[in-house]
């Protein structure tokens, strides 16, 4: 227990039960971000359906899952929800909760971008006859997607974090099996050190990702990056 043991650390950081908890945060950020982005575009259009209805119920999506913390609503999906009745494993508790709760960001993410497109372009396509989901898909997404590139990698990044959360109802993401480890090795300064290199290397890699995502799509409008 004395000091920082190098040769530990290493071992940590090499151990496959901590690189199969960084295989399931990948996953788990794939699926939260995937299921956040059809979410989130739904609610964004949803916003602009022109519906009182519509309107207000994806506002109140959007101010409860902002407003809420994610370990609250976490918690609620896994142990809460059972005492109506309603059942979720661990694994879908945790998917769920992500996608929700990043939802909530990646609609008012969406609509900015829908709102920094040109009015007119979208009043030319219809003009032409154009059908709604056409323009949506042909002119709005693509120019909103120079907009919100940005953010949408910034959220990547805070949700590969935020999956961390996910290790208060038992799922075996890479935090949860530092703590199993470190209960086992006693070794809490190295294996969370092991920890937090696995997320660095993860956050610096999506940086890289975004960076290419974005001189592809912002091609003309971004300038050199």
């Amino acid at each position: 227990m004395g000091g920082f043991s190098l040769a530990d650390f290493f071992d940590s950081l090499t151990n496959v039960f901590l690189l199969r908890g960084a295989l399931v945060t990948i996953g788990l950020t794939a699926a939260g971000m995937l299921g956040g982005l059809i979410v989130g575009l739904l609610i964004a259009l949803l916003q602009g359906s022109g519906s009182r209805v519509l309107v207000a119920l994806a506002k109140t999506h959007v101010w409860f899952f902002r407003g809420t913390p994610l370990l609250i609503q976490m918690t609620m999906i896994y142990s809460g929800l059972p005492q109506i009745g309603i059942r979720f494993g661990v694994i879908p508790s945790a998917v769920i909760a992500l996608v929700l709760n990043e939802s909530a960001y990646m609609a008012e993410v969406i609509r900015g971008g829908f709102l920094a497109v040109p009015a007119g372009q979208r009043d030319a396509a219809q003009a032409l006859g154009l059908p709604r989901l056409l323009v949506l898909r042909k002119v709005m997404l693509p120019q909103a997607l120079r907009t919100i590139l940005p953010s949408i990698g910034n959220s990547v990044n805070s949700l590969l974090k935020a999956t961390s959360i996910a290790s208060v109802i038992s799922m075996e993401e890479l935090m949860r099996r530092s703590e199993m480890l470190m209960q086992v090795k006693f070794d809490v300064l190295e294996v969370f050190a092991a920890a937090a290199v696995y997320y660095l290397v993860l956050t610096s890699l999506w940086d890289r990702v975004q960076a290419r995502l974005e001189r592809r799509y912002g091609r003309g409008h971004i300038v050199g990056r």
